[in-house]
């Protein structure tokens, strides 16, 4: 019995340890992968499954919401629902950049917003 919190106590110990040496890494991974323009196979993949499957996720939550409006309505959440069923599905279906990620289209957005201003 005396063992197992010391045992657990190592564990997390060096979980902490092996997680706050890797954080720098996955900074740089992820910058590498917001800077990075998608490759030929990403784009692919985007035009052939991605968007398509967004275009039913944007048709189904668009009949969703209109089936639930009375009921949001009633509850006085309509803009939520608004935002969540249809324009989220819809901007990443038809706005967000060929082959990128979330993340990448949100920093490329920000970008040319503050250049444009």
């Amino acid at each position: 019995m005396s063992l197992f919190p010391r045992h657990a106590l190592a564990t997390f110990s060096l979980c902490v340890a092996s997680m706050t040496a890797a954080m720098p890494s996955f900074a740089e991974e992820l910058d590498d992968q917001i800077n990075q323009r998608p490759s030929a196979m990403a784009m692919a993949g985007d035009a052939i499954f991605a968007r398509p499957v967004l275009l039913a996720l944007t048709l189904g939550g668009t009949a969703t919401f209109v089936a639930s409006l009375p009921f949001t309505a009633l509850g006085g959440n309509v803009e939520e629902a608004a935002k969540t069923l249809v324009i989220g599905p819809a901007k990443s279906t038809f706005t967000r950049c060929m082959g990128c990620t979330a993340t990448q289209d949100e920093w490329k957005n920000q970008a040319t917003s503050k250049a444009d201003n």
